[in-house]
Formats: structure tokens, C-alpha cells, sequence
């Protein structure tokens, strides 16, 4: 999948996700900040880690349904080895 241009619009689910995940992350700064209890900070974390693997695996997909069919609609072969690479990346 390397040097593959998903188009832009397949990834406007993606890049809402990120938006979201951005504010999370402003908003644990600023319980870091203020001094929050390290439990609250550790489950804010968790839960941001968790939103950005699964953004990176909607990336991973889309990108494997672009890869795998051309623009005549009809199936190519995927480089199953990148797939998985791409996959274990997330983890």
C-alpha cells in the first residue's frame, strides 16, 4: 500500500475522528495541568489511545478496499505481507 493516494473524501470519517481525539487530548493537558487525580488522567489516555488505533485501523481498511480493486471496479492482488505490517503497526 505504500505511496497509495486514498482519496479525500473516503477519509472525511477518519479526519472527524482525529478532530475529536484532538480536543481529547487538550482537554487531559488541562487535567494535567489543574492537577486532576492520575486515575481520571490514566482513563482519559486509555480512551484516547483506544480512539486513535481505531482511526489508524479505518485507515489500514479504507485503504485496503482502495488497494484491492482498480478503477474499472474489477479485484488486483494486495500485498498481504504490507497488510499485515500495516496491522501489527497498530498494535
Amino acid at each position: 500500500m505504500d505511496g497509495v493516494d486514498i482519496p479525500q473524501g473516503e477519509l472525511a470519517d477518519v479526519v472527524k475522528r482525529l478532530r475529536r481525539i484532538e480536543g481529547q487530548i487538550g482537554g487531559i493537558v488541562k487535567m494535567i495541568e489543574d492537577g486532576r487525580d492520575c486515575s481520571a488522567v490514566v482513563t482519559q489516555l486509555a480512551a484516547a489511545s483506544k480512539a486513535l488505533s481505531k482511526a489508524g485501523f479505518a485507515v489500514v481498511s479504507t485503504g485496503m478496499r482502495h488497494c484491492s480493486t482498480n478503477e474499472d471496479g474489477e479485484e488486483r492482488e494486495v500485498d498481504l505481507r504490507e497488510l499485515e505490517r500495516l496491522f501489527l503497526s497498530l498494535a
